[in-house]
């Protein structure tokens, strides 16, 4: 595992969208959700991992500004497993990339479900790198490269078979961020919320342009998690 480093140009922001600066009291362990039944059969063999990194967030996440104040009592179900159903779609021996990092969300939740793929961590913001490196570093995953960049200037990475991403932007704002990392007939896998449909109509130029096929919207962890995640997946310039 290695970091590479290049410029921070994106502004430093938490997780919080009030934008109010972190603050922490008492034992953030004692807020931290406890543990959904359905993240041992979402992880299986690698749950250790899944606790130690959730554990870890919970503890350093919110005074680094990783997360916001209120997220401890969800941390599992609306962040850790929302990243974590998304495992089972990302490819074996996969070359993944992750945009915009951040806290690890998806990328490193990821690289603990599925230790068979490769997971390039690209994150701008100097200090989220470092949670990343020391993070994965403490987890002792060894497939995980963290990238100091912003998403266009992230093209030493490419040619990728997969790009993932969750919170960045909306589709027709990241989709020309993303796809020219993928290699022909490989992937986008953006996680989404519940107007993920309105984001594609609203994408349709950008989905023409980079030549975007097989293009749906799918929902994962029915029954495992509160709220299914919603995933729009495509794949990129295959007819080219």
């Amino acid at each position: 595992m290695h970091a590479a480093f290049g410029d921070d140009r994106r502004s430093d922001r938490a997780d919080d969208p009030s934008g109010a600066a972190p603050t922490t009291t008492g034992d953030p362990l004692k807020s931290l959700e406890v543990e959904p039944e359905s993240a041992a059969t979402i992880f299986g063999d690698r749950i250790e991992l899944g606790r130690r990194f959730t554990r870890d967030l919970a503890l350093h996440g919110e005074l680094l500004g990783l997360i916001g104040p209120l997220e401890l009592p969800r941390l599992w179900t609306r962040h850790v497993l929302n990243s974590a159903v998304l495992a089972p779609l990302i490819l074996p021996g996969a070359r993944v990339g992750d945009i915009g990092s951040g806290a690890g969300l998806p990328g490193l939740v990821l690289a603990i479900a599925r230790p068979d793929a490769h997971f390039v961590l690209i994150e701008p913001m100097e200090r989220r790198c470092e949670w990343l490196h020391a993070e994965a570093d403490r987890l002792g995953l060894d497939n995980v490269t963290v990238l100091r960049a912003r998403a266009e200037d992230a093209f030493s990475v490419a040619p990728l078979d997969q790009v993932t991403a969750r919170a960045v932007s909306a589709l027709r704002t990241l989709i020309p961020l993303a796809a020219p990392l993928v290699r022909r007939g490989g992937e986008l896998i953006v996680l989404k919320g519940a107007r993920v449909q309105d984001e594609v109509e609203a994408a349709r130029k950008q989905i023409a342009k980079y030549r975007l096929s097989a293009i749906e919207v799918v929902e994962l962890g029915r029954g495992l998690v509160p709220e299914a995640t919603r995933v729009f997946r495509a794949t990129v310039d295959a007819a080219s």
